[in-house]
């Protein structure tokens, strides 16, 4: 199974000399195996798909964790919308308010965008999913509710021989006291359970994280945690904040690397990072 993050950014795009290293493109990674392949999440970094001939391929999938603007922004300007007849399917986090087509129907209508969803020339088959369990190919997919501002959820996708977790958006720490250490109340345990990979969301440092409580995303340092409770062999801490620089968050992992220790590889996530699991 390969990992190509073409997106790592949190909230809004970036641009600048200061972020080109990490990138400033929003949440979008390509899953990809045996010819058949997944977009997970639709930011500013999915126009990494044009490079791609979508017309070689019998369908496309793309799987939602939610529908914040910067997970959704690059939905208008992705190619396989446009190839006529082809199957594109959107998976997508169930609402007891509204459906996923009149969701979606907002952003890719004017005065946000000028194409509307009936003028798509593709054939788009879109899917509501929660606590679910589903096959793409010979992909088997577990989707979960997690701690998101919103109707959001995570994805526990299963290869061949590998499993990737993907929860770009957490906040598992809104117990009284943090992370709650019993799994059954750890928010997306299930998801990220012994995984090969966990993509988790890291916005924060411990100090920021404090005034920002409740917004949605996690500190970290309670990724790093989250990611020892549920045994991972190999994290990438994600959805990097919009003012960090370069320089701050390589500062930022450097003091992480010198106070936490533990058995499993981690690193930072990097836009065009490309990762095999075995």
């Amino acid at each position: 199974m390969k990992i190509n993050s073409w997106g790592v950014r949190g909230s809004i795009p970036t641009s600048g000399a200061d972020t080109k290293h990490y990138g400033g493109r929003t949440s979008s990674t390509l899953v990809s195996e045996d010819g058949e392949l997944l977009v997970l999440d639709a930011g500013s970094g999915i126009q990494e798909f044009n490079s791609i001939n979508a017309a070689t391929y019998k369908r496309v999938d793309i799987l939602l964790t939610h529908l914040h603007m910067d997970h959704i922004q690059g939905l208008g300007f992705f190619s396989p919308f446009f190839v006529p007849d082809l199957e594109v399917h959107i998976w997508g986090p169930l609402s007891s308010r509204n459906s996923l087509h009149s969701r979606i129907s907002r952003y890719l209508s004017p005065p946000l965008f000028p194409v509307t969803i009936r003028e798509l020339p593709c054939n788009l088959i879109l899917h509501e999913i929660g606590n679910s369990q589903f096959e793409i190919g010979h992909f088997k997919i577990q989707s979960a509710f997690v701690i998101h501002p919103g109707p959001t959820v995570g994805y526990r996708i299963t290869g061949n021989k590998s499993v990737f977790t993907y929860i770009p958006d957490h906040e598992p720490e809104l117990g009284r006291n943090g992370i709650i250490k019993d799994p059954k109340w750890i928010s997306g345990y299930d998801l990220a359970a012994g995984a090969d990979l966990l993509y988790h969301d890291g916005q924060y440092t411990t100090e920021e994280y404090n005034k920002k409580r409740g917004w949605g995303h996690t500190s970290m340092v309670d990724t790093l945690l989250y990611a020892s409770l549920a045994k991972v062999k190999h994290l990438l801490i994600a959805h990097h904040d919009p003012q960090h620089t370069d320089t701050q968050l390589n500062e930022m992992f450097i003091e992480l690397k010198k106070e936490h220790d533990y058995p499993f590889k981690y690193e930072m996530a990097v836009e065009g990072m490309e990762i095999n699991l075995p």
